[in-house]
C-alpha cells in the first residue's frame, strides 16, 4: 500500500466517486454538502493513492478529546486487500487520542461483518445505541453504535461524544 497522505479539494471528485460507490444515500450528505466540509477547520480527508488515483480513504473529524472516523471507503477492487486496515491504523497514528466511529447495530451479516473488520482493528463495540441525524434533505435518522479505540466508552465518555458530534459533525439540537 502506498503511504497514506492528507487529500485537497482537487481529490474530491475521486473521493466522492468512492463515497457514493460506499455509502447509501443516508449514511452520506449531498455532494455540495460533502465538499462544503473541506473548509471545516476540524474536518480532514486523509487517502490512499495507486497510479495516481485515489483507491482509499478516511474522513476524520479531530477534536481536543477524541477523534471521529465518519466515513472509511475503499475502492471495491482492493477491498480485502488490507487497504481499509493499514488506513485505519495510520489514521488512529495521527494523534494520541481515542477514536469514534459509527456502525449499524449487528442485525445484519454486513454489519456484524463490519463490526468484526473493526475489533480486528483494536475497536470495542459500545452498548450505547444513539440516533445519527439525517445527513441530507432526502436521508433519514439512523439508530447506530459507537465503536472506540483504545477501549469502550464509559457513559459519561458516550454523552460527552454524543453531544460533540451532535453540535460539531451534526450541527444539530443535542438529543
Amino acid at each position: 500500500m502506498n503511504r497514506p497522505e492528507r487529500l485537497t479539494e482537487q481529490d474530491f471528485a475521486q473521493v466522492w466517486r468512492l463515497m457514493e460507490e460506499s455509502f447509501p444515500t443516508d449514511e452520506r450528505r449531498s455532494c455540495a454538502g460533502q465538499k462544503e466540509l473541506l473548509a471545516n477547520p476540524h474536518y480532514r480527508l486523509y487517502g490512499v493513492r495507486r497510479e495516481g488515483d485515489v483507491t482509499a480513504f478516511a474522513a476524520v473529524w479531530k477534536f481536543d478529546e477524541f477523534m471521529f472516523v465518519e466515513h472509511l471507503a475503499v475502492d471495491p477492487a482492493l477491498r480485502n486487500s488490507g487497504t481499509g486496515a493499514a488506513l485505519l491504523a495510520w489514521v488512529c497514528a495521527l494523534r494520541d487520542l481515542p477514536v469514534v466511529l459509527e456502525v449499524e447495530p449487528p442485525a445484519e451479516e454486513i454489519a456484524k461483518r463490519r463490526i468484526g473488520f473493526y475489533e480486528r482493528n483494536g475497536f470495542f463495540l459500545n452498548a450505547y445505541y444513539y440516533i445519527q441525524p439525517a445527513l441530507s434533505e432526502e436521508g433519514k435518522e439512523l439508530m447506530l453504535l459507537l465503536m472506540t479505540r483504545p477501549e469502550k466508552l464509559t457513559g459519561a465518555e458516550f454523552v460527552r461524544v454524543r453531544e460533540t458530534l451532535y453540535r460539531q459533525v451534526y450541527v444539530c439540537p443535542e438529543g
